[in-house]
This record gives C-alpha cells, structure tokens and sequence, in this order.
C-alpha cells in the first residue's frame, strides 16, 4: 500500500531532476563500518545526490526478516509514526508518536529556503514530514510474548516529543523545545495531571534536528540530553549552532544542565554499556561531501569531549565547507569509537543486558538504521548488532533484522528507536510500518 502521493507536477519534476542526481558508489558498504572506516577525498556538488525510498509500508500479512534462529511478531501495529521507545518495570511499553514540529527549517534567503523546501519533499515521500502526532502511547500485553492488548494515550497534547525516562514517580519527557515532568501512578494507563517544564531546551523555527532524547543515570540523580545540529555543516551560520550539536548532564536535584559533550552533530540513541558503566551514543554525521562520507558513529561519550563538528569530521579531517576554521577544536577533536555506514542514519541504540538471547548478544549493541535518502546505493534500514568483548566493539557489525525494502527499492518501513523489554526481547519502532516490531529466538515465538 503506497502511503505517499505527490502532490503536483512540479513535486514530480522536482524529484524527478533530484533522483537523476548524483554518481553511483563503487566502494562496498562494509568500508564504512568498524574502527577504522575508510574515508576516501570528499566530492562536492551543486546539487545533493538523492536516491530515496518511497514510502510503502507493510501489508497486514507481512513483516520484517530476523535473522537465523529468531522469529519476529508484530507487538503493535497501526500506530501512529512510532519513532521512540521506552520500557516501564512493570513490563508496560510506551511510545512516542511524533515528527518534526510545524515550524521547522525556517531560515535562510530564496536559495536556502528552496534547498529547503525540496528536502522536506524528499523526506515527506520517504515517510516524514507527517504531522506531528504529539502524543505518547502506552501498550500492555495481557501475558509474556503476547501482542499488547491495551492501547491508551497515556500523555497528549506534547511538542514533537521523543526520549522518555523514568526516575522513581517522576516520568521525564523530552519535547523539541523542553524537558517535562510528570507524576507517575505505577500501572495507570493515562496521566491526567498537568506535566511541569523543567528546563527550556534549544529550538525555534530552525530546530532542524528537532529530536531531544534522554536517559537517566543508574542512580537516578542525573538525566543526559540529546540537542542536534541547526544545519547540515553550519550553512545557516555558526551562530544559530549556539547551545546544539551537544549532550546535556541535567542535574535533577539543582534543577540545572551543563555541557557534557559538544562536537555531536546529531546524536540520538543513548545507552549504558553493562560491562563499564561508559555512555554511548549513536550519530548521525554530515551530508553533502559524497556516498562514501561521512560515517555515522557510535561512540562512547566522554565527559568534555569535543567530537569534531562542525569543523571536522573523524577527529582532524577538515570540513572545508566551514568558515572560518576553529583549528584550536579540531586539534581536541576525539576520533569515534566505531562507524556505523555512511548515511545509514542510525538512530536507535540499546546494548543487551537480558540473558533470552544467546550468550553471543549479552553485552552487544543493537542499533536502528532508519536508512538512506542520499546516497547510491542505499544504506540501512535494517538493525544491526555489534559485538562487544571487555567493554568494546569486537567484530563486524550483523545483520539482525532487515527486510524493511522491498525488491522495487520502495521502503514497507523504516526502523527508529530500539528497546529491550522485561522479558529480554527486542522492540523495534518502524515509522513508516507504523509497527512495533518484536524479535525473540525462534523456539520462545509466541503464536
């Protein structure tokens, strides 16, 4: 069922000048996996090269592919953009449904708002630039590995929301422009108590990464916020980056946030590695310089680090792109940890600490790629999982669920945020199946 339909024939001939755009790789797609990922001379153009996958979605009877011995259900279907998930104690899923904020990349002259104006129909026939639900949804399963049963809306009325955390009685939610508090009853299935704003978070009519995500420290005293970019490569001007491209440390108690991390142009996914309590983040990188640059990345984050953007990119290779150069940053720039595919746009990450998964997965990442528009061929969508040994990423990274593309380059759907549940199987957000998707080895399949 193909949910997208231009609008007009000058949509049409828009994407069809910008599908023609742009040359084919010829490096295969693992070289912009691992450690050390192959970095070729960037290459410019005047227009962006665009190969995207229209938006189609999942027919009723069909669903992504596990890998080998794992078997994949639908936890729930029919949502409403799932982008984001989030697991209660008592086993309750919630999620947030959202996109982009009404007002969003307003800036710039006539060229700029027409660079624009053409991404947003290129991310619209991709399966974004819905209207925003605005609404966090939570789900209940009446017994282990069943399809959840009940569906409320536990909070709504919110601003392009996206992280979630719990921390006692008090559930945080990160909207585009504030983080929000509200009292939690354990089991209730709607909150009707008015949310309290805890702290502004950056935005305005730029906030080109709307997404803010959160996640609380293991003693609950401390939440680390995601705030992206305002521009690709600081094509809008430096100073609109001002408080962006950052991770937040928001001390509960004093009520006040400082910098933890800058240099991140759009981090999203966070999680805390079980064998050295490290936080990482998954990144999504710059576009613009070819199909071979530059990788996403997920790295552990450390405290004052400065990871390189908008000035450079994998620790000291120069955007030149960026005036004027900060070569004092560049000099401090911190190469990451492991690259995840260039233009992948690996969003969701969620290490594995539940033991219903084979010993192989204990401690591993699993990362969500919600997949390419810019680049031939496509990246991503699918998940995948890294292996970990001692703290750090020990191999290539493992198809785990993939099949989101069909045989005609069109997307049934695009995975987002990723989750362990109580039971130790992993959550999947589609977005454009507008699905929750459940993985669980094959013999504990629920019917």
């Amino acid at each position: 069922m193909n949910i997208w339909k231009p609008r007009s024939a000058l949509t049409l001939a828009a994407l069809a000048c910008l599908a023609a755009c742009g040359a084919t790789s010829t490096v295969p797609e693992v070289a912009g996996y691992g450690a050390a990922p192959a970095l070729p001379e960037p290459t410019k153009s005047l227009v962006t090269t665009v190969n995207i996958a229209p938006a189609r979605g999942f027919e009723p009877d069909d669903r992504p592919k596990a890998v080998s011995g794992f078997a994949v259900n639908a936890f729930a279907r029919d949502l409403d953009h799932p982008r984001w998930i989030y697991v209660l104690p008592n086993g309750d899923v919630l999620v947030a449904e959202a996109d982009a904020p009404a007002i969003h990349d307003q800036t710039g002259g006539p060229i700029t708002r027409l660079v624009s104006w053409v991404r947003k129909l290129v991310m619209k026939r991709a399966g974004a630039g819905v209207p925003s639900p605005n609404k966090i949804i939570l789900l209940r399963a009446a017994s282990a590995g069943a399809a959840a049963q009940t569906r409320t809306i536990l909070i709504d009325g919110l601003n392009s929301p996206f992280g979630m955390a719990l921390v006692g009685n008090d559930l945080y939610v990160a909207d585009t422009d504030a983080l929000l508090r509200f009292t939690y009853v354990p089991g209730e299935t709607v909150i009707t108590s008015p949310g309290v704003k805890v702290a502004d978070l950056p935005a305005g009519p730029i906030d080109h990464h709307w997404t803010k995500n959160i996640i609380a420290s293991a003693d609950g005293t401390h939440l680390f916020i995601t705030v992206g970019s305002n521009s690709n490569a600081a094509e809008n001007g430096i100073e609109v980056e001002t408080d962006r491209a950052r991770i937040l440390d928001f001390d509960i108690k004093a009520g006040k946030a400082r910098v933890f991390a800058t240099g991140l142009r759009n981090a999203n996914g966070m999680s805390w590695q079980p064998q050295t309590g490290e936080l990482w983040a998954a990144v999504n990188e710059r576009d613009d310089l070819g199909n071979d640059l530059v990788p996403d990345y997920m790295t552990a984050v450390r405290d004052g680090a400065f990871y390189g953007w908008p000035y450079s990119y994998y620790g000291s290779h120069i955007d030149t792109r960026v005036k004027p150069q900060r070569p004092d940053l560049v000099a401090k720039a911190i190469v990451p940890d492991y690259a995840l595919g260039n233009h992948t746009a690996s969003l969701g990450l969620t290490f594995y600490d539940s033991t219903l998964f084979p010993r192989h997965y204990r401690d591993g990442a699993f990362v969500g790629q919600h997949g390419s528009w810019n680049r031939k061929p496509r990246t991503g969508y699918k998940v995948v999982f890294v292996p970990f040994t001692n703290g750090k990423p020990s191999g290539p990274p493992e198809d785990f669920l993939t099949g989101f593309l069909d045989s005609e380059g069109n997307a049934k759907g695009r995975p987002v945020g990723v989750a362990v549940d109580r039971g130790g199987a992993l959550l999947v957000a589609d977005d454009v199946g507008n699905a929750i998707w459940r993985v669980v080895p094959a013999k504990t399949n629920a019917p």
